[in-house]
């Protein structure tokens, strides 16, 4: 919701930069390309369903909460130099039970128009290398739905490697199509 963008107050948050690339604080000014990208059946194609309006706000308020909160999390991505919000990319705890949880993630969502440039993968590289150098993380992980070749791509650039062992139902999902998940993993080089 538009009132948790609100509440959450600007902290130390970790700006990261690649090449290409700014990962930064979320800004109200995101919120309409935001809820477009949620809203596009086509980038939320392996979700269960496209988000409302007030669904994809209350997304961003959780994401510049938690960034706020701990400096770090889904960092709203941008091309630099460009100003303009194309999507997120960071860290995050899964939000249910799991073999594999506890956990942190890698994860990634963009706009359709800014696919195939890798530019999640760039911007997933540079949050991992924070996991792992900042973060002092042992093992980042990864999950998408089994067809989701997309993401799956991402990943295997990224270095993971399939866990088959992990995979799973997620418990979050109702069954069909989208419920069984793979599961990556990537540990401290």
């Amino acid at each position: 919701m538009a009132t948790d963008l609100a509440r959450a107050t600007l902290r130390d948050v970790t700006e990261l930069h690649t090449e290409r690339l700014l990962l930064r604080q979320w800004r109200d000014a995101d919120l309409v390309p935001f809820a477009a990208l949620n809203a596009d059946p086509e980038v939320t194609r392996h979700f269960p369903a496209p988000l409302s309006r007030a669904e994809s706000d209350a997304l961003a308020g959780r994401a510049r909460l938690e960034l706020s909160e701990r400096g770090w999390g889904l960092w709203a991505l941008e091309v630099r130099g460009e100003d303009r919000f194309i999507g997120f990319v960071g860290l995050a705890e899964p939000s249910f039970e799991s073999p594999f949880t506890p956990a942190i993630e890698v994860g990634w969502r963009l706009a359709r128009p800014y696919w195939g440039h890798g530019y999640a993968t760039e911007g997933a590289r540079a949050a991992l290398a924070f996991g792992f150098d900042e973060l002092d993380l042992e093992e980042i992980v990864s999950f998408t739905s089994a067809i989701n070749e997309r993401s799956r791509k991402v990943m295997e650039r990224l270095g993971m490697w399939r866990d088959p062992a992990g995979d799973f139902l997620h418990p979050l999902l109702a069954p069909g199509p989208l419920r069984p998940h793979v599961l990556y993993r990537l540990r401290r080089a």
